[in-house]
């Protein structure tokens, strides 16, 4: 049956996790290691949450690999990762590269019938307000993505910034510094208003470590894997979604928020 998050006992499992520790599985990448089909999902998913994570950030595609929302194919990754990961947390992209027509958009997710605990909504994307309304009539947590400042504001003039699981504060630029003035632009305004939604901040390649080291000190939940990087923070090539996990829960460690 379907399973909502938001409900208390499912509010449980969040509030017994003191970092949220995410592995982001796959995305437009390039990589023998990157998980597409629903077993492939299932494998790469189960050996993460072995080496650290506690919940799970996918996105699922059809057999052609063409990421998808279809409700067979969403509902086929959820069956295979929750068999093999019983209780862990699995949240879906809904980008709007993947259907870029609102309407068939919501259509497709509207005719989810096994549903995921949460999914993350970009604020720069067309209809983020609507779709965030839409998967909360449906149960479904929402993270909200925000790039930027305007993404930021986008999402507190919503009036739905209190309702959110999480906050993805996702800074994509390659330059470390303007990474962290833009991520600290963000941080102000959500302080100002005073929300105290969690948050997570995380970068992309050349920002990805540096990023994930500064979330952790500032107390925020992390994410890591293949969607985000395909290198360790020495450089070296990574193996697989479970060994950048594994080095993010060693630096969480470290960082005494473990």
């Amino acid at each position: 049956a379907p399973r909502n998050p938001l409900e208390p006992s499912q509010a449980k499992v969040w509030a017994a996790m003191s970092l949220i520790l995410q592995a982001c599985l796959n995305g437009a990448r390039a990589h023998p290691a990157v998980p597409f089909t629903p077993q492939q999902l299932a494998a790469a998913a189960r050996r993460s949450v072995e080496a650290g994570a506690n919940t799970l950030h996918v996105h699922p595609r059809r057999a052609d690999g063409k990421e998808t929302l279809e409700a067979s194919v969403c509902a086929e990754v959820l069956e295979a990762i929750r068999t093999v990961c019983p209780g862990v947390p699995v949240g879906f992209t809904t980008g709007f590269w993947i259907v870029p027509d609102e309407a068939r958009r919501y259509a497709q997710i509207r005719g989810w019938h096994l549903l995921p605990d949460y999914c993350s909504v970009n604020f720069s994307e067309p209809g983020a307000k609507e779709l965030c309304a839409l998967l909360f009539a449906k149960g479904i947590g929402v993270e909200a993505g925000l790039a930027n400042v305007q993404d930021a504001y986008r999402l507190l003039e919503s009036d739905l910034a209190g309702r959110c699981l999480r906050l993805l504060i996702e800074i994509e630029t390659q330059d470390l510094a303007e990474a962290l003035k833009g991520a600290e632009a963000i941080e102000i305004l959500l302080d100002e208003a005073l929300l105290k939604v969690p948050r997570l901040l995380h970068g992309v390649d050349a920002t990805a470590w540096s990023l994930l080291e500064r979330s952790l000190q500032q107390g925020y939940d992390v994410r890591i894997g293949l969607e985000d990087t395909l290198t360790l923070p020495d450089g070296r090539l990574a193996a697989s979604n479970a060994e950048l996990v594994a080095q993010a829960r060693t630096l969480a460690q470290k960082a005494g928020r473990i």
